[in-house]
């Protein structure tokens, strides 16, 4: 109803100033915009619902919560890292085991039973020192990649499905995604160690990594880190052959067309980006969502604003964790502009602040934020 209202004043301003008595519609004044109150405990916004001067694109709302809340993105970037590098020697251990490639220093961990009270594990890790950093650099730079261009597509207002929104995928979304990963993964592996042609591998790896992209994402970021993922991986691959020590280095037993790996490996490498993708968006949204509650120290004074307990800020009524869906497309909220809380307007009289400096509303809610960190 607020959005209604705000294009039916705007409509009526604008109208009212185009016609004028036997000319019809000549070039209109400029009209300053009518402040209203969206909701009791949000900021006055304009009736202009595009973005003006004083709003913020997605792409800069996501660098001010880097730099409003820096503790966001440590988090964000620490579990990244942690699950990449917890993750990474499992998966690189299939194609150790399966004879895919070979350490010159391997590093052998049993990790389940032995067979028929042997010496030799059930299960086994082979993988070496360099191995855990690098798949968490690697899951560290897919992460943020993701974060990066959904900020950017929120901005251009892509639609998205309602019943699957892919910016909030659902937990069972995020372990199939993982799940189907290590399938490929081992099948790739098991494939190589059977004498199955390289070709047959490649096709099945790469319909493998389609169909799972269209299942667990299907979105343009995705796409775009994904390919990134496919050509960026083999080519690091190609440095660390070429460059690392003897002690450290290693080689892929089938050099394959490349001359240094086989082909099927890129489709592996495409699909670790909708894995680690939806894994990001989950752990974004979630440390978002901690911020949106607002649970900040509340205060022990007997006149505490009964709206915000005396912290100043209430979450955004206009969306759930700064964007919202309308009309079965998720948008960018420029209310909070993507900060998820706003200034209280319970309390907001008691503090002789301007209610029409909306810039200065605006930095004084970033420093709020970031003061309750």
């Amino acid at each position: 109803m607020v959005r209604l209202r705000q294009c039916y004043y705007t409509s009526l301003l604008t109208f009212s100033s185009l016609y004028t008595a036997g000319k019809g519609f000549v070039i209109p004044p400029v009209i300053q915009p009518r402040k209203i109150y969206v909701h009791q405990s949000t900021i006055f916004s304009s009736s202009n619902n595009d973005m003006s001067d004083g709003e913020t694109s997605p792409i800069q709302t996501l660098f001010d919560t880097i730099s409003t809340n820096p503790s966001k993105s440590v988090y964000f970037s620490f579990l990244m890292t942690i699950c990449g590098a917890s993750l990474g020697p499992f998966l690189d251990s299939y194609h150790s085991l399966f004879g895919v490639l070979t350490y010159d220093t391997p590093l052998v961990f049993p990790l389940i039973g032995t067979i028929n009270d042997s010496d030799q594990a059930l299960l086994t890790c082979v993988t070496t020192y360099w191995v855990p950093p690098l798949f968490g650099l690697a899951g560290f730079l897919i992460g943020w990649l993701y974060v990066l261009f959904d900020a950017m597509k929120i901005g251009q207002d892509t639609t998205y499905s309602v019943k699957s929104d892919p910016l909030d995928p659902s937990v069972a979304k995020v372990l199939s995604g993982i799940s189907y990963f290590t399938f490929q993964y081992w099948l790739s592996g098991l494939l190589f160690a059977h004498g199955i042609d390289r070709t047959i591998i490649l096709v099945l790896m790469s319909a493998l990594a389609t169909g799972g992209f269209i299942a667990l994402d299907g979105t343009i970021p995705g796409l775009i880190t994904s390919a990134a993922t496919a050509i960026g991986g083999p080519l690091i691959e190609v440095g660390l052959i070429s460059l690392l020590p003897e002690p450290l280095g290693y080689h892929y037993n089938d050099p394959g067309e490349t001359g240094v790996f086989p082909l099927w490996i890129v489709p592996v490498y495409f699909l670790g980006g909708p894995a680690n993708g939806n894994l990001a968006r989950t752990f974004w949204q979630l440390l978002g969502r901690d911020q949106n509650k607002v649970t900040f120290n509340e205060s022990s004074q007997t006149d505490i604003c009964g709206e915000c307990k005396g912290t100043r800020l209430v979450p955004c009524p206009n969306c759930d964790d700064g964007t919202y869906v309308t009309y079965n497309r998720r948008v960018f909220c420029k209310a909070c502009r993507g900060k998820g809380v706003v200034i209280c307007r319970n309390c907001f009289s008691e503090y002789g602040e301007d209610p029409n400096d909306l810039e200065g509303i605006r930095q004084l809610v970033d420093e709020l934020i970031e003061s309750s960190i």
